[in-house]
């Protein structure tokens, strides 16, 4: 048994409609990173200075010393930056989430007060702004424990919502474990999505609208590269929307690069382009959350392959092909995950096992399929899937004429392949099918083989389909 945990469909090809209040085309959520003061420094208990997302090309830490630059460029954060995205924000009526670093709103009391007075979400943002990525989950827990129980000292209540930024394999796990409303530790679609266990709304973030990029190699080379690409983010999302397919886009920003009066006038002039369109939506994550337990509450699906027992698998789906269970057997036994959680998944590993399996274990595939509108249909003998596929098809209304007609070509298929005609009769009608018939019988039996095989592909499909997302 192999099970491949990263879940690389999402939504598919289809997302739904995200339907924001007042029938918005986007949301667009802004998110604050709130970390001076909770930043690698010796006075906090840290081995050195920090290193990451500041204005010092080619930053290292000084072990065992305070980065006096370093401090200077996080405490421009605090006393100048986070003041001036204030303004931005509560002057164009927009509230915020802030990822706040425990620690740093400890350390900053008056941003804090003014945060909540603006009636900005305070979420967690880790106790300090450090790596998790080499920690037990033991003791990231514990990190995180003690930064729910600070946050509620400081901001007078828990967090309900999680990003830790530099996090480690098991963050968003634990984040849900903890029982947080929702968690942003990822950055894989452009809707929120259901955790799996029901309860935690997975709210994904940006790494590419975020001005982080100001203060890493491969970023924005100045303002207007930002802004454009805030403005071009912005209208694909909004034109989906219009479309019928609303999403979300999310901004990150942080004080200490964002706040830097070189740079917050082209924050200003997105907000000001965003605000021209009618139907936009300026959630807090929080807000996010709401709508989302409200209008696409969970959905707990009836069958979820991938967790299955081989026993429940095979009972399940032992008959996608015509009693042929060891193609399901030999499935469980693939590499599966999340992506065969759906039709077109599980049918392309069930596929792989028919296509690799021999010609005479095909063959046998092929003969455990009755014939159309045959003695076995007469006698009311076939396959539950069997019976309703040629209903559909109208095969169990033909006239007497048309039995006739099945029959002798049923008979001359048979004689001369050595296997029962085959076809997806859902892709069909009886006129179609008899044509169908006409023309296959000139085949010759490579060809044949080859066709029947793919149809019989092709049945497994609407099956699953059936069954399945």
């Amino acid at each position: 048994m192999q099970r491949y945990p990263r879940n690389l469909i999402g939504y598919g090809p289809n997302p739904p409609d995200a339907a924001w209040p007042g029938g918005a085309k986007i949301a667009v959520s802004f998110v604050l990173n709130y970390e001076e003061g909770g930043e690698n420094n010796i006075l906090h208990g840290d081995a050195g200075s920090e290193a990451f997302l500041s204005e010092i090309v080619g930053a290292a830490p000084w072990e065992g010393k305070r980065h006096w630059n370093m401090e200077s460029n996080y405490d421009y954060g605090a006393r100048a930056g986070f003041w001036r995205l204030h303004r931005l924000f509560t002057g164009a009526g927009i509230p915020l989430t802030v990822y706040g670093v425990t620690t740093a709103l400890a350390r900053g009391p008056e941003q804090v007060w003014a945060m909540q007075e603006a009636g900005w979400e305070v979420a967690s943002h880790g106790l300090k702004w450090i790596e998790h990525k080499d920690m037990a989950p033991e003791e990231e827990r514990r990190h995180m424990e003690a930064a729910v129980r600070l946050h509620a000292e400081v901001t007078g209540a828990p967090p309900e919502g999680w990003y830790t930024g530099r996090c480690s394999m098991n963050t968003v796990e634990l984040a849900a474990e903890m029982g947080m409303k929702w968690v942003s530790d990822t950055i894989d679609d452009d809707l929120p999505y259901w955790h799996a266990n029901g309860e935690t709304l997975v709210i994904p973030y940006t790494m590419d609208a975020n001005d982080m990029r100001f203060a890493v190699a491969a970023g924005f080379g100045g303002p207007e590269e930002f802004f454009q690409h805030l403005k071009d983010s912005f209208d694909a999302l909004y034109a989906e929307g219009e479309a019928g397919s609303a999403k979300m886009m999310s901004v990150g920003m942080h004080c200490r690069l964002l706040g830097r009066p070189g740079r917050v006038q082209a924050l200003r002039r997105f907000i000001e382009y965003a605000q021209g369109h009618a139907g936009v939506w300026f959630p807090r994550r929080i807000d996010i959350w709401r709508h989302w337990a409200e209008v696409h509450p969970p959905v707990v699906p009836d069958l979820v392959p991938s967790e299955m027992e081989r026993a429940e698998f095979v009972a399940a789906f032992g008959g996608i092909y015509e009693h042929s269970p060891w193609i399901a057997e030999r499935a469980w036994e693939l590499e599966l995950g999340p992506v065969h959680d759906r039709a077109v998944g599980l049918w392309n590993a069930l596929a792989r096992v028919f296509r690799s399996a021999s010609e005479a274990e095909r063959l046998e595939v092929l003969r455990a399929h009755p014939d159309l509108a045959g003695k076995l249909a007469a006698a009311k003998r076939l396959t539950a899937e069997s019976s309703a596929e040629q209903a559909s098809a109208g095969l169990d209304a033909l006239t007497d004429e048309e039995r006739a007609a099945f029959e002798r070509h049923n008979a001359a298929y048979t004689d001369r392949f050595g296997f029962p005609f085959i076809i997806a009769v859902k892709d069909n009608d009886k006129t179609s099918i008899m044509a169908a018939f006409e023309t296959r019988l000139a085949n010759d039996r490579e060809t044949e083989f080859k066709t029947a095989c793919a149809q019989v592909e092709r049945i497994a499909y609407h099956r699953l389909k059936d069954l399945l997302p």
